[in-house]
């Protein structure tokens, strides 16, 4: 019989500490030991995620020092290296898995593993900390990486991909308000997004010699959740043989589907799967990519990542209804 894993969350009131109690609480092996918010300490969760009422009753705590298996780190980006630097006793725990969901590890080369299952799931396995993806990057790099476990991405790439409000996080800003971001549409970040670092790390993984432009165009959506990248290459496989590609190569993972209708977003939003559509048009192989950006692009890959690296079955606490209307 499996122990039930303890959890402790640092960083549990913003959307991803959010999403991450959604799923673990509902999580048939998971006790959670703490959440903790400096903010919000003695306030019960529910104050602060309403739709948690009647869920549970656990409060935020401004402590974390009870015994823990799992410790997630759903804490701003520069802020997970300076807790891990304040906190040394936590790197210092042989027996503690560390999940970081900040970026803060995610490219570069120490005791974090890149939490991508479908790139990486054997030494996620056996991993004691994971660098959880970023979204666009993981909606992204599972439209590739097919291609580069082949060798065959030989031209440039490019992008678009456009992301619901709740990726920018909490903290109110300009392009955050809802008079500003509804009925609208823009574009940030052309060609220079953070995500790309990770996405050529991981391209250059498969595919060492590659060494074309990825050309990058995120932009803002007018709705709260999900990604929609398309991404399109210069391809000499024929429809057939890009499509067979793909289902060969997530045969295995449970949470990676293809499509063989033209997809929309509504099929992903609240759930852990990524659908991918496949389409050639003349010598362009167009790849449409399709995530939630606070589940599989956060803390349901956060989830998935802890179910591998203590032996559950994959899809454990995952099994979530897409909201469909």
């Amino acid at each position: 019989m499996i122990n039930n894993i303890k959890v402790g969350i640092v960083g549990g009131a913003g959307y991803t500490g959010g999403e991450l109690l959604r799923i673990l609480i509902h999580h048939p092996l998971v006790d959670i030991v703490f959440v903790h918010s400096s903010s919000n300490a003695g306030n019960k969760v529910f104050e602060v995620h309403t739709d948690l009422l009647g869920d549970t009753d656990l409060v935020f705590s401004s402590h974390f020092n009870a015994p823990i298996d799992v410790l997630f780190m759903c804490v701003g980006h520069g802020d997970a290296k300076k807790f891990l630097e304040a906190n040394p006793e936590f790197l210092n725990n042989n027996h503690l898995k560390i999940i970081d969901l900040s970026q803060d590890f995610r490219t570069e080369t120490n005791a974090f593993v890149y939490g991508l299952p479908e790139l990486k799931r054997d030494k996620i396995k056996a991993a004691t900390r994971i660098a959880n993806p970023g979204c666009f990057a993981t909606a992204i790099q599972l439209s590739l990486l097919p291609l580069a476990s082949k060798h065959l991405l030989k031209d440039e790439i490019h992008i678009a991909a456009t992301t619901g409000s709740t990726g920018a996080g909490q903290s109110l800003a300009a392009t955050s308000h809802f008079t500003w971001r509804n009925n609208n549409l823009s574009v940030y970040k052309a060609f220079e997004h953070q995500h790309l670092k990770e996405i050529t790390q991981s391209i250059v993984s498969l595919e060492p010699n590659f060494n074309q432009s990825i050309n990058f165009i995120p932009y803002r959506g007018a709705f709260a959740r999900g990604i929609m990248a398309s991404v399109y290459t210069k391809s000499d496989l024929s429809l057939q043989q890009a499509k067979a590609l793909y289902q060969t190569y997530y045969a295995s993972h449970p949470f990676t589907h293809i499509s063989d209708k033209n997809i929309d977003l509504k099929q992903v939003v609240n759930t852990n799967k990524c659908i991918l559509y496949v389409e050639k048009n003349g010598n362009n192989l167009l790849l449409l990519s399709i995530i939630d950006n606070l589940a599989k692009g956060a803390s349901g890959q956060a989830v998935q990542n802890m179910n591998l690296i203590f032996g559950l079955e994959e899809t454990t606490g995952l099994k979530l209804k897409p909201v469909g209307f």
